[in-house]
């Protein structure tokens, strides 16, 4: 439901009792209301030093709208416009999945079929007890395999030249050389088990593209993407002159990304022109390849769920929320959809790392700024700061039965919780913390965030048992050991 404000109605009368008119001021439209919260947001992030340049394109029941700030070369009056060019990091794996879409719906491939069908020579070692990775796991984060191979990224290196020697290592990396390394890897886990990144999954995802319909990479997103959208490539240097200068946290010139190694996972630069292209064909959906990517495939949208290497989940109103992110040396990229609002945005800047982070932050702050807090949430907020058991899961109950349409995710609820426990609000922390524990009694996170809310209060005996909990829950919980330990040793 579009926010309205509230009017002040101003009632003018003349000296005499004869009433004149009375003067209302206008509604303020949608349209104008999205315009000044980007210019104040988008103003206000090159402002704090977040990013030298940000663009943001807009989709909103069909139609574009575009809004630049800052520059795309530092200490230059250069501003970004809807044509200049930004590497798009991860977002990059939504199309390698839309592509896989389209062969699935064309019977070329299986979302089920064991990736060894489509590898060449023997991968024993692509399996856990008998579970092999699928091409599924490919484009759910759940393949369990290493993030980088061969690992291009130097240890210890000076983190302003890392990069560049990065950047030369990649030029050096062939597919067989992949293949290579792949036939002694090793899997973490079982796969389709849990999410966890992976650069190496797309890069073996595109080479089974290429394989199965017999053409490159670069051929397949024209075909499947570019063309039909009527975007520009995203490949190569042919845009050049439009490509915007990255820079990392301490202002160091980053370099450009162009190598094949890591072009299916991270490597594709599009401007906000073409990805509102892109973004209107993804909300419209009429395409049955977009439909599929857009199903989960993975996990429960209630709490955490994967379609086709988009992150999905579900708004406080229970409304669909689809996302990706991504970070290259240079750059930093976040799109997200509300298809219930035919809404979506894409923000691209020119500072990596946290840099996509911050653009969620400033996505999430817009859309709460343009429609207001959903009634649901201001009638929790109200109740939770009223109640003084600090019992949220009774005080929750309460609100539902009179917002049923009120939806918490697990992930929703941790944010909440740290951002009241470093307001100073502990008891509130505790119980919203507590009440994810309840909810999601095999969340081994849910257990960890608890413990660490307890460990900032300075509650050393609940901390260790919570923090022993998820351990339990999952024993590869690096900062549960590290927090458990110096805890035990603190006592």
């Amino acid at each position: 439901m579009p926010f309205r404000r509230l009017l002040l109605l101003l009632l003018c009368f003349a000296p005499t009792a004869a009433p004149v008119a009375v003067a209302q001021s206008a509604p303020e439209s949608e349209q104008a209301r999205m315009d000044r919260v980007f210019q104040r947001l988008g103003t206000r992030f090159i402002a704090d030093g977040r990013a030298d340049g940000v663009s943001i394109a807009v989709v909103r029941n069909g139609q574009p709208h575009f809004y630049n700030f800052g520059t795309t070369t530092r200490g230059m009056d250069k501003p970004p416009t809807e044509d200049s060019v930004y590497e798009i990091g991860s977002v990059s794996k939504v199309f390698n999945a839309l592509i896989l879409a389209h062969a699935v719906l064309e019977g070329k491939i299986n979302l089920q079929d064991d990736i060894r069908r489509y590898l060449p020579g023997d991968y024993p070692n692509l399996e856990w007890e008998g579970t092999p990775v699928r091409i599924v796991d490919l484009v759910t984060t759940t393949s369990a395999l290493p993030d980088n191979l061969p690992n291009p990224f130097p240890i210890g290196a000076d983190p302003d030249k890392a990069p560049f020697i990065a950047t030369d290592a990649m030029k050096r990396i062939t597919p067989n050389q992949v293949y290579d390394e792949l036939k002694t890897a090793r899997l973490s886990r079982k796969p389709g088990t849990q999410t966890q990144h992976s650069n190496l999954a797309p890069v073996l995802m595109g080479r089974i593209l290429e394989k199965v319909y017999g053409e490159s990479y670069e051929s397949l997103v024209a075909r499947y993407i570019e063309k039909p959208l009527g975007m520009q490539t995203g490949f190569g240097k042919s845009r050049e002159s439009l490509e915007v200068d990255g820079y990392n946290k301490r202002h160091v010139a980053m370099p450009r990304m162009y190598e094949d190694a890591f072009l299916m996972a991270g490597g594709l630069r599009y401007s906000t022109r073409d990805m509102a292209k892109f973004l209107a064909a993804e909300l419209a959906a009429t395409d049955p390849a977009i439909r599929l990517t857009q199903k989960p495939a993975w996990g429960d949208p209630g709490k955490s769920a994967m379609g086709l290497n988009w992150v999905l989940s579900r708004t406080v109103e229970n409304k669909p929320r689809l996302r990706m992110s991504g970070s290259t040396f240079g750059c930093a990229s976040y799109i997200e959809m509300y298809p219930a609002l035919g809404y979506g945005i894409i923000l691209l800047a020119n500072r990596p790392g946290e840099a996509q982070n911050e653009l969620q932050d400033l996505a999430n702050q817009a859309l709460e700024d343009i429609w207001g807090r959903p009634p649901a949430l201001v009638a929790l907020e109200r109740a939770l700061q009223e109640d003084r058991s600090a019992n949220a899961s009774r005080v929750i109950a309460d609100v539902k039965r009179k917002h049923p349409e009120l939806h918490l995710s697990e992930e929703f609820v941790n944010t909440w919780a740290y951002g009241l426990l470093r307001e100073g609000k502990g008891a509130q922390a505790i119980g919203l913390f507590r009440y994810n524990t309840e909810q999601w009694p095999t969340s081994w996170n849910a257990f960890d965030s608890l413990a660490e809310g307890y460990e900032t209060l300075g509650d050393k005996p609940n901390a260790i048992a919570n923090y022993r909990k998820s351990l339990a829950l999952d024993p590869s919980n690096a900062h549960g050991a590290e927090h458990l330990k110096k805890l035990q040793a603190g006592q």
